[in-house]
């Protein structure tokens, strides 16, 4: 079991790390619904393209002009690509996200992925825990992220880890981004476990991060090592979860783990019973994998 003074660590630390956002958020509504929510500065830069989006009590809007999928679309190409020209974008991805009302559902509109907290939208991710060792006591891989990378450069990571992009499945996600990242192959990463689903909603300097994670566990042959292949990981790393624990406790230095992936990590502690629920102050560490809410919130 892990010691009570690193539980309370990692309840200081990711009670920190994902405070909610603390300052009034302007909203941006497509057919009164939320799609995205925006501190005042990146509110009001949004608003000064007045030939997309018109100013509401609480937010913005699209003009009525900018009506359905592809005009939205289309518009917000252009929005995102003179954001990235005035340095406000992390570097542009090529990629979209797909915003609507709800995971899967009809969009209201494609969003290039490095404008994706500046607009605060929600976001979909898949991370796997990539597990080896005796099923009583197992290990936790870690990766090591590029130090060239835009978001946490440098950082530790979770085994596999990446954004869902419009047309792809959690599945395929993962198969993807095992392969890219870790060179893992397909026959090996469909064997990962979804074992549900974490969210994260909180503010960091580049806007707001508002992303549902679905988890997954993937038991490694003792034989396999994984690579690293596509340069956004430069290493891989494997503890034991007394460690795991104490890497997720570290808020400074050269192995904190990011924010996101470290709820991860504490999630897969959590059900492996490394965490004990009679633990000091389980329930508070138990709260932080699933958030409540916000009201009109996209599911």
């Amino acid at each position: 079991m892990i010691e009570a003074a690193i539980l309370t660590l990692i309840r200081e630390r990711l009670t920190s790390a994902l405070r909610r956002p603390w300052g009034p958020l302007h909203v941006l509504r497509v057919d009164g619904r939320v799609a995205g929510r925006l501190d005042g500065d990146r509110a009001a830069r949004l608003a000064a393209f007045d030939r997309v989006f018109e100013r509401h009590a609480d937010g913005l809007a699209f003009v009525p002009a900018q009506d359905g999928f592809e005009r939205r679309t289309e518009a917000l190409d252009e929005v995102a690509r003179t954001l990235a020209a005035e340095g406000r974008l992390s570097p542009w991805r090529a990629e979209r996200y797909a915003v609507g009302p709800g995971f899967g559902a009809r969009p209201w509109f494609l969003l290039e992925r490095a404008a994706a907290r500046f607009f605060g939208i929600r976001t979909y991710a898949a991370h796997v825990n990539g597990l080896a060792g005796p099923r009583d006591d197992p290990g936790l891989w870690f990766a090591r992220r590029s130090p060239q990378k835009a978001i946490d450069p440098g950082q530790l990571d979770n085994l596999v880890g990446g954004g869902i992009a419009t047309g792809q499945t959690v599945a395929a996600t993962v198969v993807k981004e095992a392969a890219e990242e870790a060179g893992i192959p397909a026959v090996l990463a469909r064997q990962a476990v979804p074992t549900g689903a974490v969210h994260v909603f909180r503010q960091p300097p580049d806007g707001i991060q508002d992303e549902t994670i679905f988890v997954h566990d993937l038991w490694l042959p003792a034989d396999f090592t994984p690579t690293p292949t596509d340069g956004e990981v430069v290493a891989f790393r494997p503890v034991d979860f007394g460690t795991a624990a104490r890497l997720i406790a570290q808020s400074e230095g050269p192995d904190r783990v990011t924010a996101d992936a470290s709820l991860v990590v504490l999630d897969c502690l959590l059900r492996h019973g490394a965490i004990a629920p009679d633990a000091p102050g389980y329930l508070p560490l138990e709260a932080l994998r699933h958030p409540a809410p916000d009201d009109d919130a996209p599911a």
